[in-house]
């Protein structure tokens, strides 16, 4: 449970001062409420034989070591999606879809100019926040929205703090290109048939929150991320090493409750998609997050 405080109701009346010494003024209060999160209790394991490392020159184990913090990097970006994924649905069956801008076409024979990315799209997306719509700060777009971005020349790139490389930016906002951000594929080449639908997340500061911690193990007191196991018997007497990690991740949208149970101990990608597994908990212009659906 993650409680945080209701904003200062804008609507309420300041008291109007008077000299009289019997009248007093009634304080008000303010309410707190509670998000609902879930932990994803994950680990992953490989093993290599000795001989393997052997017949092929190197050791394989060596690369998994170096790739693995690859492996976990892609693996919290996919519970990121899937999770927004999630409170799109929610939204869209729930909220009436007020932070959605679609402009998308059906078919192929409806996608114009209009229906593809472009300033005013995005700023359809941005304004659902209303008057809090300055505070995204970052988009994360499929790469053939960024090319119709290049291609518009709507993208601008700002040095990083090295000035080893660029970061680009639209409308001042961090833009970050990922094909696994949700697609709907075209269904053909026909006129008629479905046009392919590119979804855009806009994202402000503290839209998810993040926290991470590690159980111990049974027998020990200190905490086992990282373990590594060897079976000198296996393989025949050639020996085959293990090489396991685990991660206790909270991957949670702020303004929303957890409302889904899953069929584990933790939410699969497929369960943190349903709509059914969220819920807002505060005003719209609450949660620092928007959804731009186009065909490109």
């Amino acid at each position: 449970d993650v409680p945080f405080w209701n904003d200062i109701d804008p609507t309420l009346a300041p008291n109007l001062s008077s000299d009289d010494p019997t009248a007093s003024a009634t304080p008000n209060k303010i309410t707190a409420g509670t998000q609902i999160a879930r932990m994803a209790y994950l680990n992953q394991a490989f093993s290599t034989s000795d001989l393997a490392g052997e017949l092929a020159g190197s050791m394989p184990m060596q690369h998994i070591r170096n790739r693995f913090g690859r492996y976990w990097m892609r693996q919290w970006q996919r519970r990121v999606i899937a999770t927004l994924e999630g409170v799109l649905a929610d939204n869209v069956a729930s909220d009436g879809g007020d932070m959605v801008e679609d402009v998308a076409g059906a078919t192929n024979a409806d996608v114009t100019a209009a229906t593809l990315f472009s300033r005013s799209a995005f700023t359809g997306a941005a304004f659902t926040l209303g008057d809090a719509f300055e505070g995204t700060t970052a988009m994360a777009v499929h790469s053939v929205v960024y090319k119709r971005m290049i291609d518009n020349d709507d993208i601008e790139y700002i040095p990083d703090s090295q000035g080893a490389m660029t970061i680009p930016t639209f409308l001042g906002r961090r833009v970050i290109v990922d094909d696994s951000l949700p697609v709907t594929p075209a269904g053909g080449a026909l006129s008629t048939d479905t046009a392919p639908k590119y979804t855009s997340i806009l994202f402000g500061e503290g839209a998810i929150g993040y926290g991470e911690g590690s159980a111990p193990m049974a027998t020990e007191v200190e905490p086992m991320a990282t373990e590594v196991e060897r079976q000198a018997l296996q393989g025949n007497g050639g020996g085959v090493e293990y090489l396991i990690e685990r991660k206790s991740w909270l991957l949670h949208p702020f303004g929303y409750q957890c409302t889904g149970t899953p069929a584990a101990n933790s939410l699969s990608l497929t369960e943190l998609k349903a709509d059914t597994t969220w819920s807002r908990v505060v005003p719209r212009k609450s949660v620092p997050i928007s959804f731009l659906i186009t065909n490109g």
